[in-house]
């Protein structure tokens, strides 16, 4: 096995990373860069990754930067039957993708970056606060409507088995409430399901940098 490098920290997608690599068993090298901090704008960094964003990873000769497709390459590479981080089987592939694209489309970049952007770091891009109020009821919109979809007591997203979209939702849950997003009963008690697992900790550990993961 090529020798794996995630570069990042203090990052909820920095920490979909760790949690994937500590949840699958994998050894790996940590990089503890953050963005904004003029580590991400070396020349070698850029030559890793042009968009100078994090986090990076590496496998071999193999490179990506954005963090739901990193998880889902670590299931498909490296998931056995005992650590499985995506389903084999079809509608359960299918409905994997379909978490995935939501937490990434309808909760992270349009609801919750927007927040981050606009009240997190008013200073680089500037205040809105029409464009706040909205991502903040789109947001409770599909946090509320999805909660739905847990009503036939299903422990995971995708039925009993733990994947990579459990890992990219709760990083979002976690998000939306530091911004102050109120989340449906369903929705907490699924997150409480999954915090309990070590990986989550030891991941959350494996992130910190003196402060609290943020996107």
């Amino acid at each position: 096995m090529a020798q794996m490098t995630l570069w990042g920290s203090v990052s909820a997608r920095v920490l979909r990373v760790h949690w994937a690599l500590i949840e699958l068993g994998l050894p790996y090298t940590a990089v503890p860069i953050q963005s904004r901090s003029g580590e991400t704008e070396t020349p070698e960094y850029g030559a890793l990754n042009p968009r100078r964003k994090i986090p990076t990873f590496q496998d071999g000769d193999l490179v990506l930067t954005e963090s739901a497709a990193i998880v889902t390459y670590l299931a498909e590479t490296y998931g056995t039957p005992e650590r499985a981080l995506i389903p084999t089987t079809q509608p359960e592939r299918a409905k994997y993708f379909e978490w995935l694209s939501f937490v990434s489309m309808e909760l992270d970049a349009t609801s919750l970056y927007v927040l981050r952007r606009h009240e997190g770091l008013q200073h680089i891009y500037g205040d809105a606060p029409a464009a706040n109020q909205v991502a903040r009821e789109y947001f409770d919109k599909m946090i509320r409507a999805s909660a739905e979809d847990m009503a036939d007591g299903r422990r995971f997203l995708v039925g009993d088995q733990f994947t990579g979209a459990d890992i990219c939702m709760t990083t979002v849950l976690d998000w939306g409430e530091r911004y102050g997003c109120p989340l449906p009963q369903a929705w907490l008690d699924y997150r409480e399901r999954v915090r309990a697992r070590p990986s989550y900790a030891a991941a959350m550990h494996a992130n910190r940098d003196q402060s609290t993961p943020t996107p």
